[in-house]
């Protein structure tokens, strides 16, 4: 299957030297240092990808797609190298289709990263939305979220099911910890995506396809106000509600993406890259700085989810007292009555 329009890769000029920290979410940032603070953690997953398990997850996964090339999808495969030259990565991932009903991509492979794009997506992006995934996975290379991602895969797909139920608890926690670092790595790659396609509004439409389906006459700037809607929801109990939801999926809502994407965009930091302004390889800030950043971040977050939770509980007391006087004051009404 090949997608909606053949993807005629236009040629842009690199950024020379960029660094993932030029636009890597705080989230990112934040989860990652709390990853090398969990004990063991980095010798565990060193051992882990030393075994053979790794290799045994990559061929049954390659076996059973295709490899895309010069002479098998071209047109994918020039888009795909596109990206990866915006970026001014020099190693290039093989690339696969791998049929599956489900539209979504993957890159796995600590050793030798492969990127593995899921046939259901194809035909339900155009050609620049196919770019934008494209590119998505190529942040994920630069991010080195790679060698996570691989471990996180082990886990769920050989590690865990295999071992008796007292001997998952302890690694339950531990990818509890990996599923919340790869929500945030994935927001890191949404600005990637918007960064290598100069144009933040084409991520933003993948992911409207990838919550909808692809029906023709979608809307984006609907679905953009849905997605301001979602995360500002002030309702305490619905919220509860929906973290349970978010917290074992692999992926953050689309909505919630779309919200951090244009929210980072509106800030500025968008137009400071494409116009050449951002961090170089060798120039990043030490990972002290980094957190610290963070934390400033998160504080701002906190700060706004106050404002809005005061909003709420306000709102809710003025009702209960409501109530609570329609309580007093209905024997008085009974008695006229």
């Amino acid at each position: 299957m090949t997608p909606k329009t053949p993807p005629s890769t236009p040629a842009l000029p690199p950024f020379t030297g960029i660094s993932a920290k030029a636009y890597e979410h705080p989230a990112d940032r934040a989860a990652t240092a709390m990853l090398h603070r969990l004990p063991f953690f980095d010798p565990l997953v060193k051992r882990m990808l030393e075994f053979t398990i790794e290799r045994r997850m990559m061929q049954l996964l390659l076996g059973n797609s295709i490899r895309l090339g010069d002479n098998q999808l071209p047109q994918v495969w020039g888009a795909h190298r596109a990206a990866y030259t915006a970026l001014d990565i020099t190693a290039v991932p093989t690339l696969h289709v791998i049929q599956a009903p489900l539209a979504n991509a993957l890159t796995l492979g600590a050793h030798r990263p492969t990127v593995l794009l899921q046939s259901g997506i194809l035909p339900m992006l155009d050609e620049t939305e196919l770019r934008a995934v494209l590119a998505h996975e190529a942040g994920h290379v630069l991010s080195e979220h790679v060698r996570y991602r691989t471990t996180l895969e082990l886990l769920l797909r050989f590690t865990v099911p295999r071992l008796p139920l007292m001997g998952r608890v302890p690694l339950q926690a531990l990818i509890a910890a990996l599923l919340a670092w790869y929500r945030a790595a994935e927001l890191s790659c949404d600005r990637a995506a918007a960064i290598v396609l100069r144009d933040p509004l084409v991520p933003c439409r993948a992911l409207m396809k990838l919550a909808g389906g692809g029906p023709e006459g979608l809307n984006l700037d609907a679905f953009i106000q849905q997605a301001d809607e979602y995360v500002q929801w002030d309702d305490l109990f619905d919220r509860h509600q929906r973290l349970g939801r978010e917290l074992g999926s692999t992926h953050p809502f689309p909505v919630r993406r779309v919200y951090e994407l244009t929210r980072w965009v509106k800030s500025g930091e968008y137009d400071r890259i494409i116009a050449g302004d951002y961090v170089h390889r060798g120039e990043e800030p030490p990972p002290s700085a980094e957190f610290r950043q963070a934390v400033d971040h998160y504080t701002e977050r906190f700060r706004e989810f106050l404002e809005r939770t005061a909003g709420s509980l306000t709102k809710t007391t003025k009702q209960f007292t409501r109530w609570l006087e329609s309580f007093t004051t209905q024997p008085e009404a009974d008695d006229e009555a």
